[in-house]
């Protein structure tokens, strides 16, 4: 059995290969959900429930000034006619078209309770209701002229319209989010004045490009207001590409109060942002929580809580309905700087943040597709040509017909008394008229049905009036249609009409400003960072401490003292010639051992803590090693991210790094600064500072010559004509003598001076 040969599945109308039919199958998937649910359309902005929604509502009478209904009925009259899924999809997008704090212009007016900006749901659609905004009539006002196609609704009981009639371009103003199935939608609000004249100005001259819009559009206009950072350049190129991103920060002011002190109020917000969340983001940093799986916080958690606790007093939510958004912001001394203040609030917080902006949307080709804005804007000037073309063309049809009646009850006017002996008379009046009076079966149907009192002679006049209007607006309509110079002009009339009636000032400010950055991590304080001999350190908070009560492990002791800042980097210097970086934050404090060094930073094989260095970027310090060469370099150039650290001073084997000597602005452009080494030979050498490079890394210049088995022991620099010299005597003694700096004086790289002590050097003073 297993011999027999198999057979091909039939492949024709009746079958179909599985990976054809998953993959057809799928597409129908994608293509309904992108058309269906998540894109709104170039023509009218609007998602199909959204569209739904509306229509429903001016069927049913719910139109501006109508005493509105209980928002469950109308979710009932929109699910039972046009959309058949559930309702909370209906009711939330029809929340959504209620909330002036997220549509720039609402289309539904809502009575009740329909969220907040802080994130609150609405009620249930049982307690709210609601009805349609004027700004609505926009989109519905020409539904019923001729204007749109209507398919069959999901049962065929009912029709509805397969877009809706907009007379300005809603897809801008309102802007609008969804995400599909391989593509998604992030459109921004825009001001409609701005968008109508940019759509005026495009009808007018075709030839326009996106950068010549952008004279009329600088910009979103989000409903919230706020301050648009982003440079004019990014803007362009976002509306040029239909794709990316726009910094908002939200808008404040300082309000001086009694005794020097301020404080802030902020009082627009960007999207996406609220006046909880904010509070929440505050909340967090100032008492946070150990991350997932830790049993402490992180360092950076502690140093972003001291950081805001310094910065921030007290933080208060006093937004009200006369206040949509109120945040008060008090710091914690008014000698902070505002700039600053906020500059830190803004980058820590929801106050500054990126909203994303692409513009996909349905064109009028019935396609997915991303547009950029003169795309958008000529695709509706083009429906609404269409529009405008099948609304003139349905009045004309009006008016002819309208004609057509009143030219038949004109030709029976002065033969009343006949017309009512034909009827009388007659078995077929309708033939009969048509036969006596030359009547068109249409115009004899009416004059059957109308009133006699309508063909009396005051009803004569009214004829008369109303025809020769009719022929007027005839005669307009059809210069309408052939001329499409005139037609352009009453397009361009009543979008200027609708512009005066429903436009409004920007509420997003644009100006250009420097994203927010958060510079330091700490705040800015003294502190005095303590070395051991064998590699422990610690810190301490302040300067010029009393460290004579300093503690250390049994066998160690103090090796290095140094005064610094919170926000300056440390760096550590080997005896190897690499360098590490730490920020002084790190560094534990209180009145512990601290920690090895070797903990923080992965020191090379072989080498030890020769120093450890603070200071900002431009403080240089004098590096040598023990095989007598060295040069001056910058302590930003010794800092790094590695962990590993940087090589910074070349050694030959057997050298080893010599504590670094600051070297002070004063001292480099200073003839009189003088840079002294000693030997273990007890030789000297001093020579001019300015004989030295500012070097990055390298081995550097010679500064003493030295005999085989010779070593450096100390390099050091100084102003003083004289310098102490600290020696031990052959049984121990020691000795201080003064050394004038003329006994030693000589070129750089020369083999110095003996120096006449019986003992041993031990080192210089300065």
């Amino acid at each position: 059995m297993n011999d027999m040969p198999a057979t091909p599945a039939p492949v024709g109308e009746d079958y179909l290969l599985l990976g054809q039919y998953a993959e057809r199958a799928y597409l129908e998937y994608a293509m309904s959900v992108v058309k269906g649910r998540a894109l709104p359309e170039v023509s009218d902005g609007q998602k199909p429930v959204q569209r739904r929604i509306l229509y429903a509502m001016r069927d049913m009478g719910l139109t501006a000034g109508a005493k509105p209904v209980k928002s469950a009925r109308v979710v009932g009259e929109i699910l039972g006619k046009y959309h058949p899924h559930g309702d909370s999809s209906a009711y939330e997008a029809m929340v959504r078209m209620a909330q002036d704090f997220t549509l720039r212009y609402p289309l539904i007016d809502g009575i009740g309770n329909f969220g907040s900006r802080d994130g609150d749901g609405a009620a249930a659609m049982r307690y709210t209701e609601a009805r349609l905004t004027p700004i609505a009539e926009l989109l519905l006002s020409e539904i019923n002229q001729g204007t749109v196609d209507f398919v069959p609704n999901y049962d065929g009981a009912f029709e509805e319209p397969v877009s809706l009639p907009a007379r300005l371009p809603m897809v801008l103003l309102n802007g609008a989010s969804g995400i599909a199935v391989g593509m998604a939608t992030e459109i921004p609000p825009h001001n409609l004045a701005e968008v109508t004249q940019a759509a005026i100005a495009l009808l007018k001259k075709p030839g326009l490009e996106t950068a010549d819009l952008l004279a009329y559009i600088p910009a979103p206009d989000f409903a919230g207001g706020g301050q648009i950072i982003t440079p004019a350049a990014d803007l362009r190129q976002m509306y040029e590409n239909g794709k990316g991103s726009v910094r908002v920060r939200a808008r404040y002011e300082i309000e001086k109060l009694a005794r020097g002190q301020w404080r802030v109020i902020v009082t627009e917000l960007p999207p996406n942002a609220s006046a909880q969340k904010i509070l929440a983001e505050i909340e967090e940093q100032t008492n946070p929580k150990p991350k997932a799986g830790k049993k402490q916080l992180s360092q950076d958690q502690l140093n972003t809580k001291k950081l805001m606790l310094d910065l921030i007093e007290k933080v208060r939510d006093e937004s009200d309905g006369e206040h949509p958004v109120r945040l008060v912001f008090e710091p914690k001394s008014s000698r902070i700087e505002p700039d600053n203040f906020m500059n830190t609030l803004m980058a820590q917080t929801s106050l500054e943040g990126n909203v994303s902006v692409n513009l996909v949307m349905m064109g009028t080709d019935n396609r997915p597709a991303q547009k950029n804005l003169k795309t958008i804007l000529q695709e509706w000037l083009d429906f609404r040509v269409t529009t405008v073309t099948r609304r003139l063309q349905f009045r004309l049809s009006q008016v002819e017909k309208r004609l057509h009646i009143l030219e038949g009850r004109l030709k029976v006017f002065l033969h009343i008394d006949e017309v009512i002996r034909v009827i009388r008379e007659s078995d077929e009046p309708k033939t009969d008229l048509m036969a006596a009076f030359g009547l068109t079966e249409i115009q004899a149907e009416d004059i059957l049905e109308i009133r006699l009192r309508q063909l009396a002679r005051l009803e004569g006049f009214k004829l008369e009036k109303e025809l020769n209007e009719l022929q007027e607006e005839q005669g307009r309509l059809n210069i309408l249609l052939s001329d499409e110079g005139e037609k352009k002009k009453l397009i361009i009339k009543e979008m200027q009409a609708d512009m005066k009636q429903f436009g409004d000032e920007r509420r997003t400010l644009v100006e250009e400003a420097g994203r927010a950055t958060l510079t330091q991590t700490t705040a800015d304080e003294p502190v005095t960072l303590i070395l051991s001999n064998k590699g422990w350190i610690r810190s301490r908070a302040g300067h010029h401490l009393d460290l004579s009560q300093t503690s250390f492990k049994e066998g160690d002791g103090l090796k290095q003292v140094l005064e610094g800042r919170t926000v300056w980097p440390v760096v550590v210097l080997d005896t190897l010639g690499r360098t590490y970086t730490l920020d002084a934050a790190e560094i534990p404090g209180g009145r512990g051992d601290g920690v090895p060094v070797s903990s923080l930073i992965e020191l090379q094989n072989g080498a030890s803590v020769a120093a450890i260095l603070t200071g900002l970027p431009d403080q240089h310090y004098l590096l040598s090693n023990s095989g007598g060469y060295g040069f001056i370099a910058k302590l930003g150039d010794m800092a790094g991210r590695v962990k590993a650290g940087k090589v910074v001073m070349s050694l030959d084997s057997g050298e080893t790094v010599l504590p670094p000597v600051a070297v002070y602005a004063a001292s480099l452009i200073n003839p009189d600064c003088k840079v002294v080494a000693v030997t273990d030979d007890n030789r000297a050498l001093a020579f001019a500072l300015g004989e030295l490079k500012v070097m990055a890394k390298g081995r550097g210049l010679q500064l003493i010559s030295l005999a085989d088995g010779e070593n450096v022991i100390q390099v050091l620099t100084t102003t003083a004509p004289s310098i102490t010299l600290e020696s031990v005597g052959k049984r121990g003694a020691e000795r201080k003598e003064t050394l004038e700096m003329v006994e030693i004086e000589g070129k750089r790289g020369r083999k110095g001076k003996p120096l006449a002590i019986a003992g041993r050097l031990r080192g210089l003073f300065d």
